[in-house]
């Protein structure tokens, strides 16, 4: 029996990015993706599993378990995925499970193409697909993102600056740089951990796995240290753990939070100039307590939560929003429920 993970668990995560391009387009100029209609910043979820992988192979040593990633042969050139399915010997669909060693495939899925066996001589073919055409292998990940948004409209900047070395032999300066970047965007991933797409894919996704993925989520957005990407800071991650067998989720818990400014949205340059409402959060989670086993939690310490707090005053109810601990607020919401700190080792 494949032993898996046993509950359902939702991850809102919330992070922000300051003078950078968090994900770009690359066919429109590589400018930050913003939604024309709201004027909301999105980031994909392919960029955030980017992370972290990338955090995984180059912080915890986690290379040889990734297998979605780069590799450059002595040619120069990257090795292929057809490559790689042909060095694990991927021949037939019963190959498929060898590729289950791979922590990113545990955890997010994927579809690979094999070959068929149209062409080949008879002494060639194992065990292939009858008709010669071929055929794939699909997982659906357990583990599944939205695109990110941001909670407010974003100001698109256009950057303009020189080289100090020139591109070509015989120029007499250097070129221009042109670059667009965000001069602030709180952003909000929501994703779900699926119990029952692990078992019934025989995937075996373990605790220890979703532990990895959420340091690389926290820590591998703080490490994205490059020219377009420096500027990100992770600022919330919360993990609600469901009870074993319940088969059930709240869902969309990022349109469960909002923010407060004194500014307008497109004015905000850093996170202690907003204040994060979590009123419809705290209450959705009071409202299905009796489904939840735990809520785990990171807060960056300089992030400032407000909840809505309802008083009498001259025999009228009148509401306030009022500044908040958001672990003390899902303690007094929950009651029974363990609401406790994420902790990530350094080293392993």
């Amino acid at each position: 029996m494949i032993e898996t993970i046993k509950n359902r668990s939702e991850i809102l995560f919330l992070y922000d990015v300051t003078d950078a391009n968090p994900n770009g387009d690359p066919v429109d100029e590589n400018k930050p993706r913003i939604d024309e209609e709201t004027g909301r910043n999105i980031v994909t979820d392919v960029r955030l599993k980017r992370t972290i992988r990338d955090y995984l192979i180059n912080f915890k040593n986690k290379g040889n378990e990734i297998f979605v990633k780069e590799i450059v042969e002595e040619d120069g050139k990257q090795k292929t995925r057809e490559k790689r399915i042909e060095e694990e010997e991927i021949k037939t669909l019963k190959d498929s499970d060898k590729l289950l060693k791979y922590l990113d495939i545990r955890l997010f899925g994927a579809t690979i193409g094999l070959k068929g066996s149209k062409g080949k001589k008879k002494e060639e073919i194992k065990d292939k697909d009858e008709d010669g055409k071929g055929t794939s292998i699909t997982w659906t990940g357990p583990v599944q993102f939205k695109f990110g948004r941001s909670l407010h409209k974003v100001n698109l900047t256009f950057v303009k600056g020189t080289t100090v070395m020139p591109s070509k032999e015989g120029a007499a300066q250097g070129t221009f740089t042109e670059r667009y970047v965000l001069p602030y965007s709180l952003i909000a991933f929501y994703g779900i951990v699926n119990e029952n797409a692990a078992k019934s894919q025989k995937i075996p996704l373990k605790d220890a796995d979703i532990d990895l993925m959420l340091e690389g989520i926290w820590t591998g957005t703080k490490n994205l240290i490059t020219g377009s990407k420096f500027g990100q800071m992770p600022r919330v991650l919360i993990q609600v753990l469901y009870k074993e067998g319940q088969n059930f989720h709240i869902g969309e818990l990022d349109k469960h939070i909002s923010i407060t400014s004194d500014k307008n949205h497109e004015a905000v340059r850093d996170i202690t100039e907003v204040k994060i409402d979590i009123t419809s959060l705290v209450n959705a989670l009071n409202a299905n307590k009796d489904t939840i086993e735990k809520i785990r939690l990171m807060v960056d310490g300089r992030v400032q939560f407000v909840k809505e707090v309802h008083e009498v005053k001259d025999g009228k109810e009148v509401i306030n929003k009022q500044d908040t601990d958001i672990k003390t607020a899902l303690k007094a919401a929950l009651s029974e429920p363990t609401v406790e700190d994420l902790v990530f080792k350094v080293k392993d």
